[in-house]
């Protein structure tokens, strides 16, 4: 029995194009509503306070991949001090038939890119389809993918990014000017990121929450998406929300940990009553996107590990395919 392991190297090496990478979580977001996944809520493993960061396990199946998988990565917000991402990890994949393991994936580079299409198949269905301005605040871990995958979508007039260090959001905003071939405004503050913007995501690193979002900067008819492990918006956001989606109750509903949005679950500012519905809902059409230019719409994304799947079988087959990666020797 042998394993293929495919590297971040590998990775970069056959990672498909924005547009494949969203239409295969756009696939797996409708196994999700037609119940055709299993989906457990992810768990943490917390090595101590020392360490300022945790793990994430993900575990999912995906019927129509007939592929099952697990992810480990980190959370660790102090990487950057070492040079190295904030989230490292792997993802194993299997056959349901015998579990035995298929594949071994870095789950770094992974992880960015289904995060960044998932922000963006949320932006397909609950953004303006006219949006032009993009405020995008948090520069490391998933933040060049989101802006890479919504740009695919929108084609932004303007992309305005911040974050805490002045060198990382100007580093940030050059790397993605050489992506995306146009220009990127690093931004001094929060404010003047969001103020305006027709879509804007959050996604922080914060060590505790802290209320840098501020819901008067947040237009008519935007469409926002705050995901960060820590929460960075005010508790009254939701009160000038038309409506809140979200990627997977089970993994947001009360006693869960970490996510922008635990104060309002907690609190009971977010229930499953006052929900509008899950992505999966609205991909299938059991309930509405957006429906007029004026609503004001957040979807929260804790992350879902059937991505992780997904992206990681269309990996896998486009090594496979072009004599890609590292056999290893399993039994």
């Amino acid at each position: 029995m042998e394993i293929r392991f495919l590297s971040a190297r590998d990775v970069e090496q056959v990672a498909p194009e924005p547009a494949e990478v969203i239409a295969a979580i756009e696939t797996v977001v409708r196994a999700q509503g037609n119940g055709e996944v299993v989906l457990e809520p992810r768990v943490h493993l917390e090595p101590g306070a020392s360490f300022n960061g945790h793990w994430n396990v993900l575990r999912a199946f995906v019927a129509p991949l007939g592929t099952a998988g697990v992810k480990v990565v980190g959370d660790f917000v102090d990487n950057y001090l070492r040079g190295l991402p904030s989230e490292l990890g792997l993802l194993t994949l299997y056959e349901p038939e015998t579990g035995a393991p298929t594949a071994i994936v870095d789950a770094a580079d992974l992880t960015d890119r289904r995060t960044g299409a998932f922000t963006a198949v949320g932006a397909k269905y609950l953004a303006r389809r006219d949006s032009r301005v993009l405020g995008h605040v948090g520069a490391r871990g998933t933040a060049f993918w989101n802006i890479v995958m919504l740009n695919s979508l929108f084609g932004f007039d303007e992309i305005r990014v911040t974050s805490r260090r002045a060198e990382s959001r100007d580093a940030f905003a050059q790397a993605l000017e050489r992506e995306l071939g146009k220009p990127v405004r690093a931004c001094e503050t929060v404010e003047e990121t969001v103020e305006g913007a027709d879509v804007v995501v959050e996604a922080t690193r914060l060590v505790e929450p802290e209320p840098i979002l501020r819901t008067a900067w947040i237009a008519e008819g935007a469409f926002v998406v705050p995901y960060g492990t820590m929460s960075a918006v005010e508790l009254d956001l939701l009160s000038v929300m038309s409506k809140v989606v979200v990627d997977d109750w089970e993994q947001c509903k009360p006693g869960g940990r970490f996510g922008s949005l635990r104060a309002h679950v907690e609190q009971g500012l977010l229930t499953k009553e006052t929900l509008h519905g899950e992505l999966g809902d609205v991909v299938v059409g059991r309930v509405p996107g957006r429906e007029t230019d004026d609503e004001r719409i957040l979807f929260w994304h804790r992350g879902l590990a059937t991505c992780d799947v997904a992206l990681g079988a269309l990996l896998v087959e486009r090594a496979a395919e072009r004599g890609v990666g590292t056999i290893l020797r399993y039994r």
